[in-house]
């Protein structure tokens, strides 16, 4: 099973402590060695991006920065495990590290299942 996880918190915080980078790269190679990392990254922040909507039928693209937007995504990480309880231990242990890392930081990790061939049905 493929679960996505997509970490989410205020981007006015400023940048994270360079300890928490080194602690995020080594629980990253933990779960590489382990077999269920398959991809993970941070995201710049929404200056540098865009959003492309669609609104009756209509397209539109609006640059970042988001003013409507409080808490957005600045990581992600796909795992490959065998059950949902599994992803929840890994991503405990990602916000964990938040914790000792960044005192005072609030977030929200959204973990998510990825659709397989085998969840659609004809």
């Amino acid at each position: 099973m493929k679960f996505m996880t997509m970490v989410s918190s205020d981007e006015t915080l400023g940048p994270p402590p360079p300890a928490l980078f080194g602690a995020i790269m080594k629980l990253g190679e933990e779960a590489m060695k382990s077999g269920v990392l398959v991809e993970q990254g941070g995201l710049h922040k929404t200056p540098a991006g865009a959003r492309v909507r669609i609104r009756q039928g209509k397209i539109s693209i609006v640059d970042g920065p988001f003013a409507e937007s409080k808490e957005v995504v600045g990581g992600y990480a796909v795992y490959e495990v065998s059950s949902k309880e599994e992803v929840l231990k890994w991503t405990k242990r990602f916000m964990e590290i938040h914790v000792e890392h960044w005192p005072g930081w609030d977030g929200v990790a959204e973990v998510r299942q990825i659709f397989s061939a085998s969840d659609i049905k004809p």
